[in-house]
This record gives C-alpha cells, sequence and structure tokens, in this order.
C-alpha cells in the first residue's frame, strides 16, 4: 500500500489582489472628491488679447536681480521700502521674472519684509489648461 502523501495546497494570492483593488478604489473616490468640479454653465473669460502689462506699483525684480519700480532703477529692497510713503509699505506687490532664482527671490522678499515692508505678494501668470 502507499502512503498517503500530503497534500500541499496552493492557495491564490486572491485576498492580497482584492486588498489592493479596494485600496486603489478608496484612493480614487477620495482624490475624485478633493476639487468639485466647475459649474458646466461658467463661461471662463477669455485673456488672449489682453496685454501683459504688470502692475503699476509692482517692484519689477529681472534674473539678474535688478530691480524696478514704476520705471526707475531700485539700489536695494532697503531703500526702496524707505522711499515709499508709508501707507504704501503695508503690502509691496513683487513682480519677479521667470528665470530669476527661487533662493535670490526668497532672499529678496526677506529683506523686504526686514526693511519694513508689512506683507510680500508675488505676482505671478495663472495658466489654466
Amino acid at each position: 500500500m502507499r502512503p498517503l502523501a500530503k497534500r500541499k495546497r496552493d492557495r491564490e494570492p486572491t485576498i492580497a489582489l482584492i486588498n489592493i483593488v479596494f485600496l486603489m478604489l478608496v484612493f480614487f473616490m477620495v482624490a475624485g472628491t478633493l476639487a468639485p468640479p466647475l459649474d458646466r454653465s461658467l463661461k471662463l473669460v477669455e485673456t488672449r488679447e489682453l496685454d501683459g502689462a504688470a502692475p503699476p506699483d509692482a517692484l519689477i525684480v529681472h534674473p539678474d536681480g535688478r530691480l524696478v519700480y514704476r520705471g526707475d532703477i531700485q539700489l536695494d529692497a532697503a531703500s526702496f521700502i524707505a522711499a515709499l510713503p508709508e501707507e504704501d509699505r503695508e503690502v509691496v506687490r513683487l513682480l519677479p521674472d521667470r528665470d530669476l532664482p527661487a533662493r535670490d527671490l526668497v532672499s529678496l522678499t526677506r529683506a523686504l519684509r526686514e526693511a519694513g515692508a508689512q506683507k510680500v505678494l508675488l505676482v505671478s501668470e495663472r495658466a489654466m489648461q
């Protein structure tokens, strides 16, 4: 007589696969509800024909670090803030060139705050696709 061999059950990894699919389902349900969709009847303003002119009261920063305010070249952040009237020091609008290194932008905003600017706002271009 032949001894009975132990049967080895080959378990399929269906439980693990079900868990992965369930986690993916939960992820996509949460990710899909973070931003509500725009109203379909909403028609956005088209700005293709508008001139991209800087606001007149913005401090323009060129890639080489040169500061320009209303057509006049500024020496540094401290002299720029000192030349502003007291009421204009509350909010300073900064218009950086896209090629300006980030570390220069951060150090300039820090210098503006230390010189007396209450709030520094970055003016940028926004593209909605």
